[in-house]
C-alpha cells in the first residue's frame, strides 16, 4: 500500500510539473508573438469656464463699526461689477470672517510683555464662475480701481476650466488607440509578420498643461487651472498578436 502511495506522489509530482513547464512556455511562446506599442492623443483647446476669487476687508475700532464698514464695501464692489457686466446671481460672498487686531509689545530688554488691541478687523470672500471668460478677467485686471474707492481688496488669479472635459477624453483615447494601432502595423510590415488580434490595452494617466508653459507631466496626471489656452494628451499601451 505504501509503494502505491509513493507512486501516485510521485506520479502527481510529475504531472505538476509538466503543466508548470507547459504553462511557461506557452507564455513564453505569447511573449515572443506579439507586438507591445504606445500611442499618444493630444490636441490643443481654449478653456470656456473662468473662477475668479478675491477677498476685501475692513477694520475699525469696534465690531459694529467694522460691520458696518464692510457691509458698504460690498455694496460698492458689488456695483463696480454689475458695471463691468457681472450680473450679482454669478457673485457669490461668503461667511463675514472676523479677527482681533493686535500688536506684540516688548520692553527695552526685548522681553515679550503682551498683545495691545489695535481692533476689529472683518473680510468677505468673493467667487465668480462664469462662462463670458475674457469679460471676467478683463475685469480681474482692472479690479485696482476699487483702491480709489479706498476699499481693501485682495485679488486672486483667475482659474480656468473646461466644461467638455469627458467628451474630450473620450476623443483622446480614440486618437491615441488609433495611433497606436498605426505604429503596430509598421512595426509588423518592417518585420515582415502580419497584425494579428488585440490582446491587451491600458490606458496611461490623463494630462492637462497650459500651453508652452514648459510644464512637466506627473505619474498622477497633472491638471493645469492657471493657464486659458491648454494641451491635453493621453496614452494607450496596446498589445498585439503577430503573425
Amino acid at each position: 500500500m505504501k509503494q502505491h502511495l509513493t507512486a501516485i506522489i510521485f506520479a502527481l509530482a510529475i504531472l505538476g510539473s509538466a503543466i508548470v513547464l507547459g504553462n511557461a512556455y506557452w507564455k513564453r511562446s505569447l511573449e515572443e508573438t506579439k507586438i507591445s506599442v504606445t500611442g499618444l492623443g493630444e490636441t490643443d483647446f481654449i478653456s470656456d469656464l473662468i473662477v475668479w476669487e478675491g477677498l476685501f476687508e475692513k477694520q475699525a475700532n469696534s465690531l459694529g463699526e467694522a460691520y458696518s464698514g464692510l457691509e458698504q464695501d460690498r455694496k460698492a464692489v458689488t456695483e463696480y461689477l454689475n458695471s463691468k457686466g457681472i450680473a450679482s446671481e454669478e457673485i457669490v460672498f461668503s461667511a463675514v470672517q472676523t479677527r482681533q487686531n493686535t500688536r506684540a509689545e516688548y520692553n527695552n530688554e526685548g522681553r515679550y510683555m503682551g498683545e495691545t488691541f489695535l481692533g476689529y478687523i472683518l473680510s468677505q470672500n468673493i467667487s465668480i464662475e462664469s462662462k463670458e471668460v475674457e469679460k471676467v478677467e478683463k475685469t480681474a485686471r482692472e479690479i485696482t480701481e476699487l483702491l480709489n474707492k479706498e476699499i481693501q481688496f485682495y485679488s486672486q488669479a483667475p482659474r480656468y476650466y473646461f466644461t467638455q472635459l469627458a467628451d474630450l477624453k473620450i476623443e483622446l483615447i480614440s486618437k491615441a488607440t488609433e495611433d497606436a494601432r498605426l505604429r503596430a502595423e509598421k512595426i509588423a510590415e518592417n518585420s515582415g509578420t502580419t497584425l494579428g488580434g488585440l490582446i491587451t490595452a491600458n490606458m496611461g494617466i490623463f494630462q492637462i498643461t497650459g500651453q508652452n508653459s514648459g510644464e512637466d507631466y506627473s505619474w498622477g496626471g497633472t491638471f493645469n487651472t492657471s493657464s486659458k489656452a491648454k494641451t491635453a494628451s493621453i496614452t494607450m499601451k496596446l498589445d498585439y498578436r503577430i503573425k
